[in-house]
């Protein structure tokens, strides 16, 4: 200790810091009926089967077990609501491209996503998760276009840098 007489302050932790770290889990849907009041603000969380999106969630809100993590691409087959705060969410949307499910199912999330990502009002943003070995696929571009065309903000986060 230099000056034991002086007192040094420890700034607080950012409000937004604080905030992710009590995210709790919601519920999770398989159709469109089943989504919550399409009121509020969300932020989905996509990307390919492998990219690490559980956890990058688990990273972003300092929760080891908020989103179950698997070696295994593709456990994410449900729209997984996280309440941030009242009428604040994060989203976590099934992966696509490397999951080992039958095609009839694969069909089932494409519609669901395409509807979901076009339709939702309280949709304010996307973060893509890309697994920084790969480049863009068709998927994620689409994605990306999809954004674009409703003027959503959309934030690439790159993972498995290690």
């Amino acid at each position: 200790m230099k000056n034991p007489g002086k007192s040094t302050s420890i700034p607080a932790p950012r409000t937004a810091a604080i905030r992710y770290q009590g995210v709790k889990f919601l519920n999770s849907v398989n159709e469109l009926i089943q989504l919550p009041a399409d009121t509020g603000w969300e932020v989905a969380v996509a990307g390919r089967s492998n990219a690490g999106k559980s956890s990058a969630l688990n990273a972003l809100t300092s929760q080891r077990q908020l989103a179950r993590v698997s070696k295994t691409p593709g456990r994410t087959q449900l729209i997984n609501f996280f309440l941030v705060e009242p009428e604040r969410y994060l989203v976590d949307l099934p992966g696509y491209g490397y999951a080992q499910v039958p095609d009839a199912i694969r069909q089932h999330w494409q519609k669901l996503l395409e509807r979901y990502l076009r339709e939702r009002v309280a949709l304010r943003g996307l973060l893509l998760v890309m697994d920084i070995r790969h480049p863009l696929t068709a998927l994620d571009r689409r994605m990306l276009d999809g954004c674009a065309y409703r003027q959503l903000p959309a934030h690439i986060l790159l993972t498995k840098a290690d």
